[in-house]
């Protein structure tokens, strides 16, 4: 009796390992995971990617940024798309409001349930996108394992509290990257995205007009490029419309033009100019410039893999939304 005892006990763990194995299996994001269960999803993406982005280059940069801003919430959830009648979700907040391509994103999830319905998460929506935007422009190609799924929780104030702004300082960039399991070699080459894209001068204004209580312009912005933003674009501390290229006469074009900048001291940003304080990140950015472009695009890939795997949910955790912009969808 004893004996038998025992060996129930023994099949009993053996079987609660090898159930532990499957499901950890199972919970892992994967290459072609809708292999089976969707398998056009990818191909569906890619094809109203290419449909649309030579016509609309610049909405690469905003997809790119979703991504980055939605896996600094709560991981890779999709949250980010979620919309809130009280205002309270995380687009609301500060570091959001001049995010684009919530519709785009929608538009395709719409194309995707109504080929597999209930099958493809907007979080790897997102992922996907941001990645086949950005080679639709010319820039590198990365990995983008799929599995993810989709969180119903989006609030203000932790992406306000989580996403690093463009005034960011050192200190501030190094604490949230690290939160998200991210270090200083993904904080530069994340950087580079800046590469491409436009950004408001609401996000760099304050750089020229009120800096601080005893400067006025910051002194880490080159003064030559800081008068000709002056005289050209943002023309005062309260214009919110105006836009300027973030790595100018290059923002389509996925190169190190952006660290040349940088080094120039023509970052755009409080955040950009921040990279050069750390002696670490600085011979980083050294090391980008007197690199290729082609090991540029290596190591931003392994970045990008890297972020796009922040605490997703997989598995049985998280949901698959139908409306990427209804949490309760």
């Amino acid at each position: 009796m004893k004996t038998t005892n025992r060996f129930n006990v023994i099949v009993a763990v053996a079987a609660t390992i090898l159930m532990g194995m499957f499901e950890s299996s199972d919970a892992q994001l994967q290459m072609n995971f809708y292999a089976k269960s969707c398998p056009n999803a990818e191909k569906i993406i890619s094809d109203h990617i290419q449909k649309h982005i030579h016509n609309g280059p610049s909405l690469a940069a905003p997809l790119i940024r979703m991504h980055f801003h939605d896996c600094f919430v709560r991981g890779c959830d999709g949250s980010v798309l979620i919309n809130s009648t009280s205002g309270n979700a995380e687009r609301d907040a500060p570091p959001n409001l001049t995010l684009r391509g919530f519709g785009f994103v929608e538009r395709i999830k719409t194309l995707l349930e109504a080929e597999c319905p209930k099958t493809v998460s907007c979080a790897d929506i997102i992922a996907l996108t941001a990645r086949d935007s950005v080679v639709a422009t010319g820039g590198p190609w990365w990995s983008v394992p799929t599995g993810r799924r989709d969180g119903r929780i989006s609030k203000l104030a932790e992406a306000t509290n989580n996403i690093p702004g463009p005034t960011s300082n050192f200190t501030t960039l190094q604490q949230r990257f690290a939160k998200q399991g991210l270090n200083l070699k993904d904080l530069v080459l994340l950087s580079g995205a800046h590469t491409i894209g436009v950004s408001h001068c609401s996000s760099m204004s304050e750089r020229l007009y009120n800096f601080s209580t005893t400067v006025k312009q910051d002194p880490s912005l080159d003064s030559e490029y800081a008068a000709n933003i002056k005289a050209n674009k943002c023309k005062s501390l309260t214009d919110n419309t105006t836009i300027l290229e973030m790595d100018p006469g290059s923002s389509r074009s996925f190169d190190l033009s952006y660290y040349r900048l940088v080094l120039k001291r023509r970052g755009l940003f409080q955040s950009d100019s921040a990279l050069t304080k750390n002696l670490a990140t600085l011979k980083m950015i050294n090391d980008l410039v007197n690199g290729s472009e082609k090991k540029f695009y290596k190591a931003f890939a392994k970045s990008m893999e890297k972020m796009g795997r922040v605490k997703v949910k997989t598995g049985s955790a998280g949901v698959i939304r139908t409306r990427c912009s209804v949490a309760r969808s």
